[in-house]
């Protein structure tokens, strides 16, 4: 099949970018190396893989999440609807079934007529259209030619993984299911819940923090970016535990083992400090240690997380482990709409141009994907309202300060004040941003839906 459009990189802006991009009309060749050539993190070969966790976060419409999800609904992300398809258990969050979620993109993608899969690592960035959306985990060939493209180094920081263990390996006799305040649509209980004690927490971080590590190589420690600690640099939104234990002994109890809203059935009281499991496939078999990301050994791990009572006899699946990630000085690079300043037909998309998370990266792949099929057509290129949350994203990364660039999640700090000045509360402002974005999301998607419709008439698309 001839091609259009190239769009490097399987993940979950690229498998997106693809998908809306041959919607429009275009022919996409999507390269993705796995599993010929895996990653340090990568389990399978499957497009749109999940390597942290299961969870796209917030599906409350007044909090950051739960905006940019709407906003991905009303614009029809393919990825969005396969979780939704795909969910589990997670009280107000979407978590998925990682495995049978990749699957499913995996195959949809597959099966579009219009996007030919070449299973082949892309050393080089080709002439013509192209969307790279190689992801933090780019490979040192590409990641050497995109150096020479933009002229400089890249950044760098490291993220962690949490681990995964069985669920009956769990001590139900201690552990207990419930969501925080078990109120409204938390009834269901859809987080386990292991307590701990004020001795059993201390005793917990002192075994954390004496544990031991894994090195990291050496040409692993001189990057730049991100929270310091030690030889090593981490984002700040993904910190290993051991990490955060370092900054207090309380930390942690104040951090992802914060109680608030629990109560432990076995004795009416709030315990000093919990670990909670959620689960991480359909069938319940899987559960992942929230907020446990880590670099410990597996040995360590082993004998450190069978420390929380419930965990005792615990099975691990998957260990925690840490990978680096690589992302672009996007302030320098990038205009708003996620294309390369110094050349007119190369988008970046994903978390390599500094979104950080699920939905960020499935957005910034919808935005390049409607963007490639617009620059092939000669329209204008398509920039979100800032007022939007996907607009205010890509306005940061494109505007931060080049200097002292760091990934960033969807949040509401990243939106611009609202213009009518009357003090709210803090929901309600909330709830007042999230009214304003859907309506100018609908006042710049109206045409585009038009031009969308036309597209699909003419050339067909795999719904």
């Amino acid at each position: 099949m001839g091609h259009d459009l190239v769009v490097i990189g399987g993940g979950l802006a690229g498998s997106e970018a693809a998908w809306q991009a041959a919607n429009r009309g275009l022919n996409v060749r999507l390269y993705e190396m796995r599993p010929k050539r895996q990653t340090g993190a990568h389990q399978s070969g499957y497009l749109g893989e999940l390597v942290c966790s299961n969870s796209l976060g917030s599906t409350l419409p007044d909090r950051a999440g739960g905006m940019l999800m709407a906003e991905l609904r009303s614009m029809g992300s393919l990825l969005l609807s396969v979780a939704e398809q795909f969910a589990v258990p997670a009280g107000r969050a979407l978590a998925v079934d990682r495995n049978a979620f990749a699957r499913e993109i995996d195959d949809r993608i597959r099966r579009h007529p219009r996007i030919q899969i070449v299973r082949k690592e892309a050393r080089r960035i080709p002439a013509g259209l192209v969307i790279l959306a190689s992801g933090p985990l780019t490979s040192p060939r590409l990641s050497k030619h995109m150096s020479r493209l933009t002229g400089e180094d890249h950044l760098y920081f490291f993220d962690a993984l949490s681990p995964i263990i069985e669920a009956s390996s769990i001590d139900w006799a201690i552990a207990f299911r419930a969501s925080r305040w078990e109120q409204g649509d938390d009834l269901e209980g859809d987080y386990v819940n292991c307590p701990l004690d004020e001795q059993a927490y201390a005793s917990f971080v002192e075994a954390l923090l004496a544990a031991e590590r894994h090195p990291l190589r050496s040409f692993e420690r001189s990057i730049r970016g991100g929270v310091r600690a030690g030889a090593a640099t981490f984002f700040e939104g993904c910190l290993p535990i051991e990490i955060i234990a370092e900054r207090g002994r309380q930390s942690l109890a104040f951090g992802p083992m914060r109680p608030v809203g629990l109560e432990d059935p076995r004795t009416n009281r709030r315990p000093h400090a919990v670990v909670q499991l959620r689960q991480d496939d359909l069938a319940q078999e899987l559960y992942n240690l929230v907020g446990f990301q880590t670099n410990l050994t597996y040995e360590a791990q082993r004998r450190v997380f069978r420390m929380i009572p419930g965990l005792q006899k615990a099975r691990f699946v998957r260990y925690g482990q840490m990978h680096r990630n690589t992302f672009i000085n996007s302030p320098r690079l990038l205009d708003p709409t996620l294309r390369f300043r110094h050349r007119s037909d190369l988008f970046f998309a994903g978390q390599i141009t500094g979104v950080e998370g699920y939905l960020g990266n499935i957005a910034t792949g919808l935005l390049t994907g409607v963007n490639a099929a617009r620059w092939s057509r000669g329209d204008d290129l398509l920039v979100l309202p800032q007022t939007t949350m996907l607009g205010a994203l890509c306005h940061y990364v494109t505007h931060a300060e080049a200097k002292s660039f760091q990934p960033m999640k969807a949040n509401l700090g990243l939106l611009p004040p609202l213009a009518d000045g009357k003090r709210r509360r803090r929901r309600e402002r909330a709830q007042a941003y999230a009214v304003r974005a859907h309506r100018d999301l609908r006042t710049v998607w109206q045409e585009h839906d038009e031009e969308l419709r036309i597209a699909k008439e003419h050339h067909g698309n795999a719904d």
